[in-house]
């Protein structure tokens, strides 16, 4: 097969072990930098050019998009699926998996487990806000944030009431959450491939942070995941459209809730902390899979 991976920087770890797994099971492999693509969008004949060449003839495409360059990222990505290529995860899918309030109205709609979350624009009931999560302590997060950042733990009311005012004051956009405090500062990552639970680590805060990611200091252990957990994971990557997936999960006191459905999830951590071959995984579920003219630009919720 001839696979693209698109990423902007071949050196990351995961776009190199995407490579190594392909390569390594004898795939003809790229990595196209996608925001260095430009792209012809006619009738009949769709192209990509890259470099001063055109694209063609690949059988599957990879994306590895960055949050900050979903709009052109996605772009890039229906592009390939105009043209007929199947994609490891659909444009459509990668965009409402970005949209943090989209994806937890349609998790919502699914009927999966979540934290009880309020969303508003004005602030002129900023009280009725906070109520609605059952009061401090509290989460409140931008909806465009990653990595942990901007995400704020408000321990009292009046500490909630300055957060929230200083970010609508910026016009930002913010989701206000119940803490989860039962679940100490550590979540669940699983990592969904094609319908299953391929791996799963728990990530652990460092000492006094409520945040778990790995990127502001935090360290990871391999798990062995409840029956309700997978169960949930799997539910979650199919409600959002995605075919790989790193789902995010906390253990409350009434069961997983989801935090978060990842489009492009990191691979370092987990097969470092699970030993688990997931690159060749991923490589795996596409060799199946990909079949000519499979790429695809449904309309769907």
């Amino acid at each position: 097969m001839k696979i693209a991976i698109l990423s902007q920087d071949a050196s990351l770890y995961s776009t190199r072990r995407l490579r190594e797994a392909a390569e390594e099971k004898g795939h003809d492999v790229r990595v196209i930098n996608y925001l260095r693509c430009y792209m012809n969008i006619t009738s009949h004949n769709p192209t990509i050019v890259y470099n001063g060449k055109t694209l063609e003839n690949f059988d599957a495409v990879i994306p590895r998009i960055g949050a900050s360059r979903t709009f052109y990222g996605t772009a890039v990505v229906r592009q390939f699926e105009v043209m007929g290529v199947f994609s490891a995860n659909e444009s459509q899918a990668i965009s409402r998996s970005r949209d943090k309030l989209r994806c937890l109205q349609i998790l919502a709609r699914e009927g999966i487990g979540l934290p009880v979350t309020g969303f508003a624009h004005a602030t002129e009931d900023i009280d009725g806000l906070i109520d609605t999560v059952g009061g401090a302590p509290l989460v409140i997060k931008l909806l465009e944030g990653t990595q942990g950042l901007g995400v704020v733990l408000a321990e009292t009311k009046p500490a909630a009431r300055s957060v929230i005012e200083a970010f609508r004051g910026l016009e930002a956009n913010i989701l206000v959450q119940e803490y989860i405090s039962e679940a100490k500062g550590a979540d669940l990552r699983c990592f969904v491939v094609g319908g299953k639970v391929v791996a799963a680590m728990k990530r652990q805060g460092p000492p006094g942070e409520f945040r778990s990611n790995l990127h502001r200091g935090g360290s990871a252990t391999g798990v062995k995941l409840t029956p309700e957990e997978r169960s949930t994971a799997v539910r979650s990557a199919k409600a959002m459209g995605l075919r790989v997936a790193g789902v995010d999960l906390l253990r409350s006191n009434h069961g997983p809730v989801v935090m978060e459905v990842n489009s492009s999830p990191g691979l370092e951590g987990i097969e470092r902390s699970t030993g688990v071959n997931v690159a060749g995984k991923i490589i795996d579920f596409i060799s199946k899979n990909a079949k000519p003219g499979s790429g695809r630009d449904r309309i769907q919720y």
